[in-house]
């Protein structure tokens, strides 16, 4: 399986992307990184992660990294329904409470919480094979 990390977080660039595929959409918000993944997955893609993984709400935070893998078997209609589930949610939440201006200090800490987040499904999940 080829597997794919699509982050607007430079964090889990800078780490992974010497080892890894990775898609960095640079200056992108949290609902462009789930349209990416959405497109992958209308391509044949599978979510090995879940779209809305962590306790952050997408408006609290901007930075959103996935980890997809190309399937074997078509169109993952479960991986369709996840996806567009998350993108309603996101918008639903982004609409009613947008985000806020945050200092640098509180983005950095969301990038390291994202980059956490990943290094826990790549490591202990064993996601992405080294």
């Amino acid at each position: 399986m080829n597997k794919l990390i699509i982050t607007n977080n430079s964090l889990v660039f800078e780490k992974y992307h010497s080892n890894y595929d990775v898609i960095y959409l640079k200056d992108a918000g949290y609902l462009d990184v789930l349209y990416a993944a959405r497109d992958r997955i209308h391509l044949s893609y599978v979510l090995l992660t879940h779209p809305m993984a962590g306790s952050l709400k997408p408006n609290q935070t901007p930075y959103k990294s996935i980890i997809v893998a190309q399937g074997e078997n078509g169109l993952d209609i479960e991986s369709v329904v996840l996806i567009e589930n998350s993108i309603s949610a996101a918008q639903k939440f982004l609409r009613d409470r947008g985000t806020p201006s945050w200092s640098e200090k509180i983005l950095s800490d969301f990038r390291t919480v994202d980059l956490s987040l990943m290094e826990d499904a790549i490591q202990k999940r064993s996601l992405i094979a080294i």
